[in-house]
């Protein structure tokens, strides 16, 4: 296969700076480029509406036209698979083909996309509440998963935003306060019923869970939390563009091309010791987009792109990865970095699709990990926040989704 050639023939003739140290991709190294969205409320985690779509797109890099099918669980609000049988959350049949793919088209990398919307005519929902969509291949191995959430919406989410109330936390942190509306949905017991879930953008690594409301008024749920809710507004993320495989875009040092296109980015450096500089992002999140095709989900190569960050901190016994949406923001040997010691870098290869892309670099010591050690942490950063409502009563079978409010960081009030 043409994927294993390039990996021989790429570690073989790795002769720049970088580690010899060869690295994996992921657990099934040929999955590559997932997406999965759907819903009007978010663009990084899908949270639809009882008639609305999601999509999921994801290419094998294999070269080979692989079967794979899905499969889809309920959850409770801690993701924790619920005691509800398949015909209550579903209509319909699970476990079917994903028949929609497009083989790579003018590309150096071969590979297979595969395209799955959800509902469709096999499947549909009938309830609200968490979800998992499990892929599965042919000999039933699970490849990948992802969560997502179905809203019925009941209640709505008023929000506001702060610098955190603790002046030691003032100019590192933001505050995130919110109002739950009942007045057309009556909840019988709020303090046991109403379970609450904050993301920082769309992020459930480091969500927040409250499980009673603050001050219950009249047709109102009160929650003006201080740290119970906050989060540290960390720093906007890097970024780089591979959109023209060609071509040194923004942030890339220079490009050379073998098997395929590598890309090498200009060293980084640590900016926890720096002013905090206002600069557009997409908060983690990845493009995947060609300038030389028209439908990025074939026409759109693959490159080898190089990272490396400049060893300013004292960082003993401790792990960098490369972070971002490209690999779901998981911790793994394909994005951990290895140190250089003859240039006093840490440096990392990571096999991308076309297109921008965000990242960061995190650190991860003792099983402890800190997302904001190296580039830093600034009221003022962008974020966006995402308020879920689960409500679960006593004569409840399962944690149903009744509300989601958002916000963006550039409405904090002082």
């Amino acid at each position: 296969m043409k994927i294993k050639v390039f990996f021989l023939s790429f570690f073989c003739s790795f002769t720049f700076v970088f580690s010899k140290s060869k690295k994996t991709l992921e657990k099934n190294p040929f999955i590559k480029t997932i997406i999965f969205s759907g819903g009007s409320l978010n663009s990084q985690f899908p949270i639809i509406k009882m008639n609305e779509t999601l999509f999921l797109s994801f290419d094998d890099i294999s070269g080979e036209e692989n079967f794979y099918y899905y499969k889809i669980t309920h959850c409770d609000f801690n993701w924790n698979r619920s005691k509800l049988l398949k015909s209550e959350y579903l209509d319909g049949n699970d476990n079917n083909l994903i028949e929609n793919t497009e083989s790579s088209y003018g590309t150096l990398q071969r590979y297979t996309n595969y395209k799955l919307s959800l509902p469709n005519n096999d499947v549909s929902f009938k309830i609200s509440g968490n979800f998992l969509l499990e892929i599965l291949d042919a000999d039933d191995n699970i490849i990948l998963e992802r969560k997502f959430l179905i809203l019925n919406q009941k209640v709505s989410v008023d929000l506001n935003i702060y610098p955190s109330q603790n002046k030691d936390r003032f100019y590192t942190h933001q505050n995130v306060q919110f109002i739950i509306n009942t007045s057309r949905y009556q909840i019988r017991n709020p303090n046991n019923d109403i379970k609450i879930v904050i993301l920082q953008n769309d992020q459930w690594d480091n969500s927040k869970t409250i499980l009673k409301p603050q001050f219950i008024e009249k047709d109102r749920l009160v929650y003006r939390y201080d740290e119970e809710s906050e989060f540290e507004g960390g720093n906007e993320y890097l970024f780089f563009d591979t959109k023209d495989l060609r071509s040194t875009n923004q942030n890339i040092s220079f490009v050379r091309k073998e098997d395929v296109y590598q890309h090498f980015l200009f060293t980084d450096n640590p900016r926890s010791n720096l002013n905090y500089s206002n600069y557009s992002d997409i908060n983690g999140n990845f493009i995947p987009s060609t300038t030389l095709g028209e439908n990025s989900n074939n026409e759109s190569d693959y490159s080898i792109v190089y990272f490396s960050l400049a060893k300013q901190l004292e960082i003993d016994n401790s792990k960098i990865y490369i972070y971002g949406k490209f690999n779901n923001y998981e911790l793994n040997e394909e994005n951990e970095m290895i140190y250089n010691p003859s240039l006093e870098t840490f440096e990392g290869i990571l096999l991308l699709k076309q297109g921008f892309y965000n990242y960061k670099y995190i650190i991860k010591k003792n099983n402890v990990v800190s997302k904001n050690q190296i580039s830093g942490s600034f009221f003022q950063t962008e974020n966006s926040y995402t308020v879920i409502v689960y409500k679960k009563g006593f004569e409840d079978l399962y944690d149903m989704l009744i509300g989601v409010g958002r916000i963006n960081s550039f409405e904090l009030k002082y």
